[in-house]
């Protein structure tokens, strides 16, 4: 699980460096396939339910699932979600980030900023004996507190020999629900944060979720796993987190 963590944790920070004015959202994806296939694993999404990528890359208004394309250009002053999975050794990986591509505003700069941050309030409560839906109310609590609001439609996940499993792990609720948290259970807490409304819409492709009202979305997202003590953020590098 460690090992496919960190091929995962490499190709986001392989994704992100590649982010720029003038890049596709294909050729992004091209370095995330090359990170995760040199280090020996094969990419989590890659035909996943028939997702014909290797990276979910989703620009602005979308929040997650957009697929790669050579037609799609990142432009100055986009955010750039990429969300990445490995898998090696019969385990996965998934992580996600949000790139500001050069200069961006001041709203899409905090709007990143208390996803990421939203993500580490969450994971406080990720400890033994503590029940899944604190972790839900705490990110919710500190969205909402900045004025921004929690995607519903989508949520956090068990990871492990399959993408996704139980229990799910909402980004908002009320605390003392759900299942309760054991020592060695490894979670996906992932965050997916609107400036406007919470509600989305699917594309016509069957995959891309963007925002309703059209308004920037940001995405952040680790697999951790639950210990004795404070939890592991498993998706890191050498112990560093991006």
């Amino acid at each position: 699980m460690r090992v496919a963590c960190r091929i995962t944790a490499l190709a986001r920070k392989a994704a992100a460096d590649a982010v720029r004015p003038g890049v596709t959202t294909g050729e992004i994806d091209r370095v995330v396939r090359k990170t995760i296939e040199e280090a020996g694993a094969k990419p989590s999404f890659l035909g996943y339910a028939g997702f014909p990528g290797s990276a979910c890359i989703s620009i602005n208004d979308e929040v997650i699932h957009g697929i790669p394309s050579e037609k799609r250009v990142v432009h100055e002053g986009d955010i750039v979600k990429v969300d990445v999975g490995a898998y090696i050794g019969g385990y996965h990986g998934d992580c996600a980030c949000t790139v500001p591509c050069g200069e961006v505003s001041e709203e899409a700069r905090r709007l990143i900023e208390v996803t990421r941050q939203s993500f580490y309030e969450g994971i406080k409560f990720a400890r033994e004996g503590y029940r899944v839906s604190d972790i839900s109310a705490a990110v919710q609590a500190y969205v909402e507190k900045n004025g921004f609001s929690v995607v519903r439609d989508y949520v956090g996940h068990g990871v492990g020999e399959n993408l996704h499993e139980s229990p799910e792990v909402p980004n908002f609720g009320h605390p003392g629900h759900g299942m309760r948290l054991q020592r060695g259970m490894t979670i996906a807490v992932e965050p997916m944060v609107n400036v406007g409304v919470y509600t989305v819409k699917v594309l016509p492709d069957g995959w891309t979720v963007k925002t309703k009202d059209g308004k920037l979305s940001a995405h952040y997202e680790n697999t951790i796993a639950i210990t004795d003590g404070e939890p592991e953020i498993m998706t890191n590098i050498d112990g560093e987190v991006l």
